[in-house]
C-alpha cells in the first residue's frame, strides 16, 4: 500500500524519491493543479490516480476510464503515473494519447466509458499540471467530488484492487474529427481565418478541422513547442489576442480563431482586428442560435456581460438566461441540469447541448459555431454583427496574485465590505449600489447597470477582476478604482497580471 502522502517533500532528497508529495491545495475546486515537481512528484500522482480508482468504488461506478495528455514536456511520464495508480485500483484504462481536453471527453462517448482524467494545466504557465476528471459524462468533477478525492488522497484511504486492465486507443484523433464534422453542410462562404494555437496541444488538431469544414486557414503558432515561445496558449491573455489581431489585419481575414492549451476554448478577433470578448461572442452566438429555436435558455457566468438579459434581439427571440457561478464544471452541470440549449462561460468555455453538441466545453465546436454564424449571414462581416450589439465597455480578465491558502478568505472580507456599503446606502463612483450578486464571489451592480466582479480563481493563485458599463468608458473606469482601492487594503493581493489604466 502507499504511504499516506506529504506537503513538505523537497526535490533531490532521498524522501522525495521514495514517498508521495501532494500539496492540498491543489485540489481545487472542481479539478486538480500542481506545480510539477514541486507541489506533487510521480508517487504523489500515483497516489491520485489511485484515489481516482478508489473515489469511483465508493460512488460505485464501473472503473473505467479515458485517460490522455496535452502537450508539455512532463505531461506523458505525469499521465504514466496516473496511470500507474489507476491499474493499482483495479480501473479499466483506455489511454487515447496526446489529446485535447475535449477530445477525451468525446471519447467518453465513442468507447462508452463512464470516467475521465485528462492530464493538462489548460493555460497555465509552464511548471504546472493538472487533471480533468468525470465520472458521468459530460460532467466533469464538482466541489462534492473533489472533496472527497481530497481526502482520499491526502488520508491515504486507498482501496486496491485486482484486475486492471491498459488498452491503448490509436485512432481516437481522427474519430473525434470525424464526429465534429458528420452531418456538417459545406460552409457557403469560403472563410479566410486565422488558426492561432500558441503552440499548445491544439496546433496537431485544429488547421486540420476547420480546412476540412471549408475554411481556408492561415496557422499561426500551431507547431507544437511546449516552451510557448511566443505567448500562452490563452485566448484571454492580451497578448495571444493581438497577436492574432495582427495576423487578421495583415492577411485581410474574415475571423481570427485562437485556441487555449488544451483545445476546450476559443477566442474571437473579427475582420477588423478587433478582440471580442468571449461573453459578448456568446451574446452574438445566443441571437444567432435563439433565431433558429424560439424561446432558447441559455446560461452564463457572473463575468459575462449584461446583455444576455438586456439585448433586445434575445429578449423578441424570448431567449432567457440564467446567470450562474464561474467555472466550466459549475457551468456545465448547470447547463446540463437545466436543460439549456448553451452555456457560455466569459473565459470561452461553451457548452452546446443536444441537439447541437454533445454538452462538454470544446473550442473546436465554438470555433465552428462562428463560422457557421458568418455563414448564415452572407451579406455581413464579423464586425457588423459585433457592431450590431448594444454598446457596452469591458475591462480584459484581470487576475491579481493571491496565495490559495487565503484568496478565498481575502474575497469573503471583500464581499462583507460591498454588503456594508450597500446596507448604508454608500455611493461608488457616485452611484448607489442597485444589486449585489453573490453566488460566486461579489458582482456590485450600480444605478445605470455598471458593475465589477471581485472572485477567488478556481484554478490558480489569484483573484479574478472584471469590469463593465453599458453608459460610458468613464463609468468602467471608475468602478474598477473603487475596487482596485478595496483590493489594495489587503496585503495578501498582489501584483495583477494585466491591469486597465485609470
Amino acid at each position: 500500500m502507499l504511504p499516506i502522502p506529504r506537503a513538505d517533500l523537497k526535490p533531490n532528497t532521498a524522501d522525495f524519491e521514495r514517498l508521495p508529495l501532494v500539496k492540498p491545495t491543489g485540489f481545487r475546486e472542481y479539478d486538480a493543479r500542481w506545480l510539477f515537481p514541486e507541489e506533487i512528484n510521480l508517487m504523489g500522482l500515483n497516489a491520485v490516480g489511485l484515489g481516482i480508482a478508489t473515489l469511483f468504488a465508493e460512488r460505485g461506478v464501473p472503473k473505467r476510464i479515458v485517460v490522455g495528455h496535452d502537450f508539455r514536456s512532463y505531461s506523458g511520464s505525469v499521465k504514466q503515473a496516473l496511470i500507474t495508480g489507476l491499474l493499482a485500483g483495479g480501473c479499466e484504462v483506455h489511454d487515447i494519447g496526446l489529446a485535447l481536453s475535449p477530445m477525451a471527453y468525446f471519447a467518453q462517448f465513442a468507447l462508452d466509458v463512464e470516467g475521465v482524467a485528462m492530464v493538462t494545466a489548460s493555460h497555465n504557465d509552464n511548471g504546472w499540471t493538472g487533471i480533468k476528471m468525470g465520472l458521468a459524462r459530460p460532467l466533469t468533477f464538482g466541489p462534492d467530488e473533489m472533496s472527497q478525492l481530497k481526502r482520499i488522497v491526502l488520508e491515504g484511504k486507498f482501496q486496491t484492487r485486482v484486475g486492471g486492465r491498459y488498452i491503448f486507443v490509436p485512432d481516437m484523433a481522427e474519430r473525434y474529427a470525424a464526429a465534429l464534422l458528420e452531418g456538417r453542410k459545406p460552409l457557403k462562404r469560403r472563410l479566410k481565418v486565422i488558426c492561432a494555437c500558441g503552440n499548445g496541444t491544439a496546433g496537431a488538431f485544429a488547421p486540420k478541422v476547420l480546412e476540412a469544414a471549408g475554411c481556408e486557414v492561415v496557422p499561426l503558432d500551431v507547431a507544437l513547442d511546449y516552451t510557448f515561445p511566443r505567448y500562452n496558449p490563452n485566448p484571454e491573455d492580451m497578448k495571444m489576442l493581438h497577436a492574432i489581431a495582427d495576423a487578421v489585419k495583415q492577411h485581410k481575414a474574415d475571423v481570427g480563431l485562437g485556441f487555449d492549451g488544451d483545445g476546450d476554448r476559443c477566442g474571437v478577433v473579427d475582420n477588423e482586428g478587433d478582440e471580442i470578448f468571449a461573453d459578448k461572442v456568446g451574446v452574438m452566438l445566443a441571437r444567432d442560435i435563439s433565431a433558429l429555436h424560439k424561446n432558447a435558455k441559455f446560461v452564463v457566468d457572473v463575468k459575462s456581460t449584461g446583455l444576455f438579459i438586456t439585448d433586445p434581439v434575445l429578449v423578441a427571440n424570448g431567449a432567457t438566461t440564467t446567470y450562474w457561478k464561474t467555472g466550466h464544471s459549475y457551468i456545465k452541470r448547470f447547463s446540463h441540469e437545466t436543460k439549456a440549449l448553451v452555456g457560455f462561460e466569459k473565459s470561452g468555455h461553451f457548452f452546446f447541448n443536444p441537439p447541437l453538441g454533445r454538452g462538454y466545453d470544446d473550442g473546436l465546436v465554438a470555433a465552428l459555431a462562428v463560422c457557421d454564424m458568418l455563414d448564415r449571414n452572407p451579406g455581413k462581416t464579423l464586425a457588423d454583427l459585433k457592431n450590431a450589439l448594444p454598446k457596452t465597455w469591458q475591462s480584459p480578465t484581470m487576475s491579481p496574485h493571491c496565495a490559495d491558502e487565503v484568496k478565498y478568505g481575502v474575497v469573503d472580507k471583500i464581499i462583507e465590505h460591498y454588503k456594508l456599503l450597500a446596507a448604508k446606502g454608500a455611493t461608488i463612483a457616485g452611484q448607489k449600489i442597485r444589486e449585489l450578486i453573490t453566488v460566486n464571489g461579489v458582482r456590485v451592480v450600480l444605478a445605470d447597470g455598471t458593475w465589477g466582479l471581485v472572485r477567488a480563481s478556481s484554478n490558480k493563485p489569484e483573484l479574478v477582476v472584471v469590469v463593465e458599463s453599458p453608459t460610458s468608458e468613464a463609468s468602467m473606469k471608475a468602478i474598477f478604482a473603487d475596487l482596485d482601492r478595496e483590493l489594495a487594503r489587503h496585503p495578501e493581493i498582489g501584483a495583477y497580471n494585466q491591469k486597465i489604466a485609470v
